[in-house]
């Protein structure tokens, strides 16, 4: 079966930088997009980044300028490099992805979470 497992998350102090992973595995075809969103206690999720098919990209406002997101078909792999956190990005960050898989018409996948924890 298709699995996301994401990596990265930690504590760190309000400034700071975390690189999140999320690595892909099982039998996929194509990678149409993959993402980050996260979700803070009591809100509801959010998109934070996504990058296309083609390498475009897009950000929530609140990270723009901040977050980087990247991705290494090779390794079905996709980065957030995430500079001057701050606490407001304290959250439980998962990986998303749109993928084409062999032998079922499902699309979207999550990975289980991985928590960012920004102090002030």
């Amino acid at each position: 079966q298709v699995r996301l497992v994401e990596s990265g998350g930690g504590l760190v102090q309000a400034g700071g930088s975390l690189r999140l992973s999320c690595a892909a595995s099982g039998s996929i075809l194509r990678i149409n997009a993959m993402g980050w969103y996260r979700q803070a206690p009591g809100k509801q999720r959010e998109l934070v980044a996504v990058i296309r098919s083609g390498s475009s990209t897009n950000y929530a406002d609140s990270v723009k300028g901040r977050f980087t997101i990247s991705r290494d078909n090779a390794k079905n792999t996709v980065d957030l490099q995430m500079n001057s956190l701050k606490p407001e990005d304290t959250a439980v960050y998962y990986c998303h992805a749109d993928l084409v898989v062999l032998g079922t018409p499902m699309y979207d996948y999550w990975g289980q979470g991985t928590q960012v924890t920004v102090s002030s």
